[in-house]
């Protein structure tokens, strides 16, 4: 069996991952950069302004669009708490995307190193088989290799890891911004539902204070 093959595939392995989680840090660094911005926007005494305007865009401006919806159509509070919690839950998905990722690449990339390792050892082992001591260059050659794919695995899952965990705050934070936006959407509708919901664009009335 050709090990060095093997040992090649293992390191193009390793490089394909880390060029997919950088691919997913970058946009995923973007995507929340630009969705906190308008998240905060639209929960701000400026929010709706912003809205006419045209200037409230993604996740947040396409849920407070929705919201101003389903608070005209709702019929009771019963009927809106529903429709709330069924457009936030629609939203939640488009901030989790492609975290998994970068949770398979914290799993995969220490392993993927390990193998490396072993081939790197097999190398090894195979150079002193032929050569024994007398080519030391060989021998140090292969325990180079299988060190660097050591590091070189940790240190991609490493880097998956701390921006894993940076995004998943990220998360957090703007779910917490959505739900705000919901509660001041239901507040600010220009209609209250006919019927025997004209309470519904009454019933909420938070106090929303945003720190900077």
């Amino acid at each position: 069996m050709n090990y060095t093959l093997l040992h090649d595939f293992t390191f193009f392995a390793m490089y394909g991952t880390a060029a997919l989680g950088a691919y997913a840090i970058v946009e995923r660094m973007i995507f929340y950069h630009f969705t906190m911005r308008h998240s905060r926007l639209a929960v701000s005494s400026a929010g709706d302004a912003a809205h006419a305007n045209g200037a409230l865009r993604g996740v947040a401006g396409d849920l407070h669009d929705a919201m101003l919806r389903e608070t005209r159509m709702a019929r009771n509070r019963e009927e809106l708490a529903d429709r709330s919690e069924a457009i936030y839950l629609a939203a939640r998905p488009l901030l989790l995307r492609r975290l998994w990722l970068l949770d398979t690449i914290v799993t995969a990339a220490p392993l993927l190193g390990l193998l490396g390792t072993i081939l790197g050892i097999i190398d090894t082992f195979g150079a002193l088989a032929q050569s024994g001591i007398s080519d030391p260059a060989a021998v140090s050659r292969g325990i180079g290799t299988a060190l660097f794919a050591t590091a070189l695995g940790i240190a991609i899952a490493l880097a998956g890891l701390v921006f894993n965990n940076l995004f998943q705050d990220k998360v957090e934070e703007i779910s917490n911004l959505l739900k705000v936006i919901i509660l001041k959407s239901t507040t600010t509708a220009t209609h209250a539902p006919a019927g025997a919901g004209r309470e519904v664009a009454h019933m909420v009335k938070p106090s929303i204070v945003i720190s900077a």
